[in-house]
């Protein structure tokens, strides 16, 4: 074959099938987005905490601390409920 009539070949393949090097980007785009929302949903606490829950939370991570004494800890966490 020629060089000129597999240029000629090339020629018209890439022009019926030019915009194949799209593909790869779609992919990579297609494979991100779904690690993304994976990941994204793994992480996620299943509903979002109250500002009464995040202040237990508080609570007690300092009680298990050491910060706060037991009669303390008990105290706030009645002025919570």
């Amino acid at each position: 074959m020629n060089p000129t009539a597999l240029t000629s070949v090339l020629a018209h393949h890439m022009h019926d099938h030019g915009w194949w090097p799209i593909w790869p980007f779609l992919w990579l785009a297609v494979i991100a987005t779904i690690v993304w929302l994976v990941t994204r949903r793994r992480w996620s606490t299943g509903r979002p905490q109250s500002g009464a829950d995040r202040a237990r939370d508080i609570l007690a991570e300092r009680y298990a601390r050491g910060e706060i004494s037991g009669d303390e800890y008990r105290e706030r966490l009645g002025q919570l409920q």
